[in-house]
Formats: structure tokens, C-alpha cells, sequence
């Protein structure tokens, strides 16, 4: 472990020395390939893909249940078992003393009729992807989540934002990214096929692709660059591990700051104050969490009766969820037996519609589904 660390360190201290421009693309894309190859087998042992490690660093075992699963995120004694507390009433154990908490404490809130499961994770400290403290069983537990909150002191540096992305990075958690749009298909023969669809001016060259597939001995490939992306994004995509995960940052104990203060963290992207021992703020954070997991409510409604308001099924957009989707969350054998399906709301031309399986729904659509001739509706 010690050796794959210092060779790390040796890398990274050859790509500070080296200047960056189109003549050293090619040296910088090999330094980076070979780079992320012992970070991967820092983090998940040699030769492994798979996130966490092959013994107890693997996560917490909490079982995932909700609509959604958010993870606190952060430093020691920043406040995230009091914001758990003050979000689901759930009891954890917050004193003025670091690493209070031990372990994964889990709580369930309601926002808009859905199901949030709230994980409080032990503090992480700097170097936790490489294994100090605990930091790789709350980094893994965190890839499990549908959206990441840093919770962060206000009345703390900000570097601490740095630090904490580093350690997220280094565990292949992308921040507030979206996958990059590469086609790589891997061939019997015919050597590196190269293709670019969009122009490429951010060091990602056909000499570049070619170096970092030699480093992960991929010797026939037909590559399609379908957007502008960096050689780290490149080496994302073949690596194929990574989790795109959207993050909150969220400014804990407001009540510290002053107004000018507020107004220069406020030119921030996605981040939210609070003060959760005041309760300052909750719920604004609430929505936030809903905009960002891009939740929506869809209503079921039996055939005679009023829909059901106060139990909707929750769907994420980002997916384009369908009627399909939305049966399959009810109960995997309706499918089975669907005929059609009668939608009122947004999505609809008119009220109602009839609509098959792949009609897209809309937030707070109501849905009355139809089976076929001899079953019940």
C-alpha cells in the first residue's frame, strides 16, 4: 500500500513540474492514465473495479428503504446529527466534542407525501479515500446515495469544501456532474478506432485516447467523442466505476455570520444556509433535496372513487418516467395484465387521456391504470 502511494505522489509531482500545453498533451494523458490506475487499485485492491474494498471498509449495513436516500457528509462536530435530528426526529448523539458519532445513524423524513431516508455518517477527515479513520466505509455508503449533502461550518474555513470534494473524487464520486457522452465499444480486432463528433479543446487528441488505452491494455476499440470532455473524464468512462452523484453544500450555523458574510457565500452554486439547532431554514433545504433528486408526485386513482392524494408514488424525472415505470413501482406483475391507462393532469392533451405504457408522466399526474378484459381495474 505504501508503494502504490508513493508512486502516486511521484506522478503527481512530475505532472506539477510539467508544463501544460499541446506539445505535452500526450506525456500529461499517459502521467493521468497511469494516475487513476493506482488510485483504483488504492482504493479497491489490485486489479479490482469494484468501489470499497474486499473486507469490512465496504460501507455500513443499512438497508436502503424511502424514495429517496440522502447521505450528511463532513467534517467532525459540524452539526450533521443535530440537522439529522431536527430533520427526522431521529436520535443522535451530538456533544461539543469530534467524532461523536460512531457509526451510520439512519432517519426517515416526509416532504410532499415522499419518504426521504436521512443517513448521518461518522465524520471524515483528510486522507479518507486512502483509508484514515473510518472515511471509507462513510465515502462507500455515500456512493449509495441519491444525492450528498456537505454539511460544512460557516464559521469554518472554506477550504473545507476543497478538502471534502478531494476525498469524494479520489473514491470516483463526480460531483454535480452528469456522465460524459463517449461511445467506447470494444472490438476482437482492427486496433483503435478514433471518431469526433465534437470538436475536442480540452487536451483529448486520437494520440491521447490511443496512450490511455494502452495504459488499461485495450488494444482494439472503436472510440466516438460525442462532447467536449477533459482526458480525467476520458479515463472515467473506461474505467467505468464512477458515480455521478448531485451535492448540496450546506452552510451549517448561519446564526454566526454576518449579512455581508451571507451575501458573499450566496454567489456559491448549490448551496444552502442553515442553522439546524435553531431550525433556521429546514425548509428550504427540504426543497432544494426535492428539486435536486428531480422527485415528482404521481396519484393513483381507482376506477369510481377520488384519487388518493395523501400517498403519492414517487418518481425521479431525470428519468422521463413512464406509465411503465410508475406500474412496475406499484407492483412488478401489473404489467402483466396492463391494457391502457387513463391520465389527468399536466402530461395530458386532454383530461382525461388514454395512454399506453410509454406515455411520459408529469408532477402530480393522476393515473388510473386498466387491466386487461377479465381482470379488475
Amino acid at each position: 500500500m505504501s508503494d502504490i502511494q508513493a508512486k502516486i505522489e511521484e506522478i503527481e509531482a512530475e505532472m506539477a513540474r510539467t508544463q501544460k500545453n499541446k506539445a505535452t498533451n500526450y506525456h500529461i494523458g499517459t502521467l493521468k492514465a497511469k494516475l487513476a490506475k493506482l488510485r483504483s487499485e488504492l482504493v479497491n485492491g489490485p486489479g479490482g473495479k469494484s468501489s470499497g474494498t474486499k473486507n469490512a471498509e465496504r460501507g455500513f449495513d443499512v438497508s436502503k428503504s424511502g424514495d429517496t436516500r440522502v447521505g450528511l457528509v463532513g467534517f467532525p462536530s459540524v452539526g450533521k446529527s443535530t440537522l439529522l435530528t431536527a430533520l427526522t426526529g431521529t436520535r443522535s448523539e451530538a456533544a461539543a466534542y469530534e467524532f461523536t458519532t460512531l457509526t451510520c445513524i439512519p432517519g426517515t423524513m416526509k416532504y410532499k407525501g415522499a419518504r426521504i431516508q436521512v443517513l448521518d455518517l461518522p465524520g471524515i477527515i483528510e486522507g479518507a479515500a486512502d483509508g484514515r479513520g473510518r472515511g471509507r466505509q462513510v465515502i462507500s455508503t455515500a456512493r449509495t446515495c441519491n444525492i450528498i449533502l456537505i454539511v460544512l461550518d460557516a464559521a469554518k474555513p472554506i477550504t473545507h469544501k476543497k478538502i471534502i470534494e478531494a476525498e469524494l473524487f479520489s473514491f470516483g464520486i463526480r460531483v454535480n456532474q452528469s456522465p460524459p457522452d463517449i461511445k467506447i465499444v470494444k472490438k476482437t480486432s482492427g486496433g483503435i478506432g478514433y471518431q469526433e463528433i465534437a470538436p475536442q479543446t480540452k487536451g483529448m487528441s486520437a494520440d491521447v485516447a490511443r496512450v490511455v488505452c494502452k495504459e488499461y491494455k485495450i488494444s482494439c476499440a472503436e472510440i466516438i467523442m460525442r462532447e467536449d470532455v477533459t482526458v480525467d473524464q476520458f479515463i472515467d468512462v473506461i474505467e467505468g466505476n464512477r458515480a455521478y452523484i448531485p451535492v448540496l453544500y450546506v452552510f451549517n450555523k448561519m446564526d454566526a455570520l454576518t449579512i455581508e458574510e451571507l451575501d458573499i457565500l450566496d454567489q456559491m452554486p448549490n448551496y444552502v444556509p442553515i442553522s439546524s439547532a435553531n431550525n433556521w431554514n429546514l425548509e428550504g433545504l427540504m426543497e432544494e433535496i426535492w428539486n435536486k433528486c428531480h422527485m415528482l408526485r404521481i396519484y393513483t386513482k381507482p376506477k369510481g372513487q377520488m384519487p388518493d392524494y395523501d400517498d403519492p408514488v414517487i418518481l425521479h424525472s431525470a428519468d422521463n418516467p413512464t406509465v411503465e415505470q410508475f406500474c412496475n413501482r406499484l407492483h412488478k406483475s401489473i404489467m402483466q395484465e396492463f391494457s391502457h391507462a387513463f391520465v389527468w393532469g399536466r402530461s395530458a392533451k386532454h383530461q382525461p387521456q388514454r395512454c399506453g405504457k410509454d406515455h411520459v408522466l408529469l408532477d402530480e399526474d393522476i393515473v388510473q391504470i386498466c387491466k386487461k378484459v377479465g381482470g379488475n381495474n
